[in-house]
């Protein structure tokens, strides 16, 4: 029994390793990253609409041209001090090639958002994919 369970997590760990083992034919691997943004601001206040408009135009859209989907949602958070913080929240979800260019944007669009909104971090929840049109 013991060698049928490691079996079948060495073969779940291969798919999860290699995208495209998951795909059908006329489906393409991909990655599936979804990024949560706080609103709330350290030092207090909260990202604006307009402030949040203009990091989409400025730092996501131009990373991915071909598209992406961004919801909008309540959070909660635990803070570095141990305090919790409900917040307006917005969800990216992006759907990309699995390549260095795309992991290096994922990450810029992260950083760039902490740096300029003041956040402790930004959530990534990273999932191999299959994508057709």
């Amino acid at each position: 029994m013991r060698r049928l369970a490691m079996s079948v997590l060495a073969l779940l760990s291969a798919c999860a390793s290699n995208p495209a083992s998951l795909c059908t034919p006329g489906q393409q691997a991909a990655i599936q990253d979804t990024l949560y943004f706080g609103t709330g601001r350290v030092h207090g206040g909260a990202v604006t609409p307009q402030e949040w408009e203009g990091f989409v135009r400025d730092e996501i859209a131009p990373r991915f041209p071909q598209g992406f989907s961004i919801l909008e949602a309540q959070g909660q958070w635990r803070n570095a001090d141990g305090s919790i913080a409900h917040e307006q929240t917005h969800v990216l979800q992006l759907l990309h090639p699995v390549d260095d260019r795309s992991e290096r944007a994922v990450g810029e669009i992260a950083d760039r958002y902490k740096t300029r909104f003041e956040q402790e971090a930004v959530l990534r929840v990273r999932a191999a994919a299959c994508m057709s049109l």
